[in-house]
């Protein structure tokens, strides 16, 4: 894709699943990835990966719901590759639960990875973005902040959340040249989604179904998502902000 060669992407949760796919994407577009993931042995595999493959990558550890931990990462980054062009901010987290049966507890933490970690992001990276009148964001949500979701209430929060706030940053930042677009995962088979399936036979009745609501008759897999990011962060993209589109197989259909 056009002007992707030799920028600088941040991905966060690079360190597996949509994540990982994405930054293989972008190293095989030619740019420079900055993965930012807690999980320091996935984050490590994914930058050897890019790195065997004759990529440009480094991995830092990081704990996106901590907002000093994010500047420095970023800061390194950027004293390391230079000025970052293009922020994919994906790393999420839920324990599948009914409203009812959950506590405070698990609400902060839910909200701290899905809403205050991608809002650190936009904060650290985006004003660098403003002062250089030039960038790309794209946000990954989910259908569940579309339309909901059993069970991940106050995640389907965070990320109906995420969605408006997309929006809401697009048009304050059109004049400055950035361009922040949201993508929304349905049901797709990564390590989240099997922590969200449970045990064997529950997992399995849950897929079933899924597939059978599902138009095109399977889970969405991590490689289906980064064709559509690494599009939204080119130059054949530069007309395109606060849009938000489904990649769900059909699940989710929006007009």
């Amino acid at each position: 894709m056009r002007g992707l060669k030799g920028k600088v992407v941040v991905v966060t949760g690079g360190g597996s699943g949509i994540g990982r796919a994405v930054c293989l994407r972008f190293a095989e577009e030619q740019a420079s990835v900055v993965i930012l993931d807690i999980n320091s042995d996935g984050a490590a595999e994914t930058a050897r990966l890019i790195s065997d493959a004759g990529g440009r990558v480094r991995g830092h550890v990081t704990d996106i719901s901590d907002y000093h931990a994010v500047e420095a990462a970023i800061a390194a980054a950027e004293n390391e590759f230079g000025p970052i062009d293009v922020l994919v901010n994906n790393a999420g987290w839920d324990e599948a639960k009914p409203f009812l049966a959950t506590d405070t507890g698990l609400w902060k933490k839910i909200i701290d990875i899905n809403l205050y970690g991608p809002l650190n992001l936009h904060h650290t990276v985006v004003s660098r973005m403003a002062k250089r009148e030039a960038g790309k964001v794209i946000n990954v949500a989910s259908d569940a902040g579309r339309v909901g979701s059993s069970g991940e209430a106050v995640y389907s929060a965070c990320k109906g959340g995420m969605i408006a706030f997309s929006k809401t940053l697009a048009r304050e930042l059109a004049r400055k040249n950035i361009q922040i677009n949201t993508v929304c995962p349905g049901p797709t088979d990564t390590p989240l989604f099997a922590s969200f399936a449970g045990d064997a036979e529950q997992g399995k009745k849950l897929v079933d179904g899924l597939t059978r609501a599902i138009p095109m008759r399977r889970l969405g897999q991590p490689s289906d998502y980064p064709g559509i990011i690494a599009f939204l962060a080119s130059a054949d993209a530069d007309y395109i902000t606060g849009q938000t589109i489904s990649v769900s197989g059909g699940l989710t259909m929006h007009g």
